[in-house]
């Protein structure tokens, strides 16, 4: 997106440093913050296309900034942490960010990420009542609720129906199991995270040409799943 505002909301010195020569060789505008109430106080005022978000901020955790962006702004937010331990990025993602780099990170993942975020947000802001899904071999008729890979129809259960719509509308995005199980199952319960695997090895069976070296649905391991589907 020529020209995007990107909010990066980082104290570390060497990092800034490190984002400003990555980034402005690429048509974006930079919007920085040192801080979690400075980066809230410039998203007011920019209103940014994108926010990169350090968790360890000086005041306040980046998770309690990301919480309060998310009541007023559906703009995606990349996490970007030295803490790279499972729960801290399932805890990121369940907050509400799009993505999570630990660090350190290469530029070239960096611009893909937020060229992956850019993309599905300027994709969300269209008409959302596209009756059909096609990525690859892969298409899903979401008015009729029938799923075809190579032009082949697959039968999917009511299950795996609603979970593969679920990863169709977060498309880029990682779903943690905990927001799987929220909403494809209407249950919280940490313990029935099993019930995902299950069901996304079935439905990779189903439209993926081969289920070991899945083309769609990426695993994240100990955090989720990314539909690569955009």
């Amino acid at each position: 997106m020529p020209d995007a505002c990107l909010l990066i909301v980082e104290d570390e010195e060497a990092m800034l440093r490190f984002l400003r020569n990555a980034l402005r060789v690429h048509p974006f505008k930079l919007v920085e913050a040192t801080s979690g109430k400075d980066g809230l106080t410039q998203a007011t005022l920019h209103n940014p296309e994108l926010m990169l978000l350090d968790l360890g901020l000086p005041d306040m955790d980046g998770l309690e900034v990301l919480r309060q962006y998310r009541s007023w702004s559906k703009s995606p937010v990349i996490i970007l942490s030295a803490r790279g331990q499972e729960q801290d990025k399932i805890q990121g993602l369940d907050s509400g960010a799009d993505d999570y780099l630990t660090k350190p990170f290469s530029v070239g993942e960096l611009l893909a990420r937020i060229r992956a975020c850019l993309r599905r947000n300027a994709l969300a802001g269209q008409d959302s009542g596209e009756p059909v899904f096609q990525t690859g071999d892969l298409r899903v008729d979401l008015v009729n609720r029938q799923v075809f890979v190579k032009e082949k129809e697959i039968r999917l259960t009511p299950i795996e129906y609603k979970l593969l719509v679920e990863f169709i509308r977060h498309a880029g995005k990682v779903l943690t199991h905990q927001h799987l199980l929220k909403e494809v199952w209407n249950t919280r319960n940490d313990w029935q995270t099993h019930y995902v695997r299950i069901f996304v090895h079935q439905l990779r069976q189903k439209i993926e040409e081969n289920s070991a070296r899945p083309q769609y649905l990426l695993s994240e391991p100990g955090v989720g799943y990314r539909f690569k589907g955009v």
